[in-house]
């Protein structure tokens, strides 16, 4: 069974370009268009991976990890963040609020896989 990730981005072409790369990987993807929808998909269902932007409207991707990391079935689950911030300590916080890796905007479709099939393990 292939792994499931949820992308959380206000970007529709992020979001299509993500989508694209990931299902070619073989991976199912679930959008999310910003970090209150994000957290609602996450209510319905279970996720291998999160993979998330951190400036978004409604909810932002930093929020957005705060809150399921309070949620013990999602405790676990890692969180990639795709943005466009580079900054260290923005990196930090993200990492503090329990993110698992980062990749910055723009991206390579292949960069992005790698990295999935890094933090799962396949």
């Amino acid at each position: 069974m292939s792994a499931t990730i949820l992308t959380v981005d206000d970007s529709a072409s992020i979001r299509l370009t993500t989508r694209v790369a990931l299902t070619n990987a073989g991976y199912q993807v679930t959008e999310a268009v910003d970090g209150l929808d994000g957290l609602a998909k996450l209510d319905g269902g279970q996720f291998d991976l999160i993979i998330t932007d951190l400036n978004m409207p409604n909810m932002d991707g930093l929020t957005m990890i705060r809150e399921l990391r309070k949620l013990p079935a999602h405790m676990g689950v890692p969180v990639v963040f795709l943005t466009t911030e580079s900054d260290a300590e923005i990196k930090q916080q993200a990492k503090s609020a329990g993110a698992t890796g980062w990749l910055t905007k723009p991206f390579d479709p292949e960069s992005l896989v790698k990295i999935v099939r890094k933090v799962l393990g396949r």
